[in-house]
């Protein structure tokens, strides 16, 4: 099961009002901040198998574009079928060059107790394509003709895509899940800028209240599947400054709803890129 980082590790800007007002128009300022959602089966959409689900998502973003972006997010979910519940348990850290030039990454995942799989691993982009160096499950490298973004660079991609009033926007995504070595086709649909209104309650503060956002859904695409349908959809609320209010984790044969129920904002530096 893919876990959530963020449409925002996936999905993350100034924590000052005033620094937020300075910033141009063009520039996307990712926000330093920790979220947390609680998770629950989404009853409005028929599940194979599953009878009941919960669980959270902690997901802890620091860093800006002249440092870069450091992650740290676990997704801790207990699904229960016929057979009984099971728990799964992943966890990843990671650190995004603010520039994009390379993203270094750590996940380990268990399920029901049993020994982690560990994915341990640097990408490094050329002149055309990347490189992906491997520490674990074993070590090894191969590379990737097409080129393909990393989660915050896909952020603000989506972000600016938005502001500019696209309703899709495309991109291959490169973001070490699974083997290290899976890459996405991601579709992106972007709606109308919601009209401002009170929403959950840990964002109900004024950071907030002038701050564009919109409903988008990603949709996943694992490049040579030869698939026609996504491996999995991610929708959320998306603040202009890479926070996202409630998700939907959509898994194929069921699917999970997350609301935020904590959002704290951290320091913010005053790097102007």
């Amino acid at each position: 099961m893919k876990t959530y980082r963020g449409g925002i590790a996936g999905l993350a800007v100034m924590a000052a009002t005033g620094a937020w007002a300075q910033a141009p128009a063009e520039r996307v300022v990712l926000v330093p901040h920790r979220a947390i959602y609680d998770l629950a089966l989404d009853s409005t959409k028929p599940s194979r198998d599953i009878s009941t689900a919960r669980g959270r998502i902690a997901f802890d973003f620091s860093g800006d574009a002249c440092d870069g972006y450091a992650l740290s997010f676990r997704q801790v979910t207990e699904l229960t079928s016929e057979v009984g519940p099971r728990i799964i348990d992943a966890r990843t850290t990671s650190f995004e060059e603010g520039d994009a030039k390379s993203y270094r990454f750590k996940t380990e995942s268990s399920t029901a107790g049993a020994p982690p799989d560990v994915v341990d691993g640097t990408a490094k982009k050329g002149d055309a394509g990347y490189e992906v160096s491997l520490r674990a499950p074993k070590a090894e490298t191969h590379r990737e003709a097409a080129m393909a973004m990393f989660p915050n660079e896909q952020m603000k991609a989506v972000i600016k895509a938005a502001r500019a009033g696209q309703t899709t926007f495309n991109v291959r995504l490169y973001d070490g899940a699974n083997s290290g070595k899976d890459v996405y086709d991601t579709l992106s649909v972007i709606g109308r800028e919601i009209e401002a209104k009170p929403g959950e309650a840990p964002l109900q503060r004024p950071e907030f209240e002038k701050l564009a956002r919109w409903p988008v859904t990603i949709s996943y695409f694992k490049v040579g599947s030869g698939e026609t349908t996504p491996a999995y959809t991610v929708a959320f609320e998306l603040y202009e400054n890479g926070v996202t209010g409630a998700i939907r984790l959509d898994y194929g044969a069921f699917a999970l709803r997350g609301t935020l129920t904590r959002l704290d904002l951290l320091p913010a530096s005053d790097c102007s890129k």
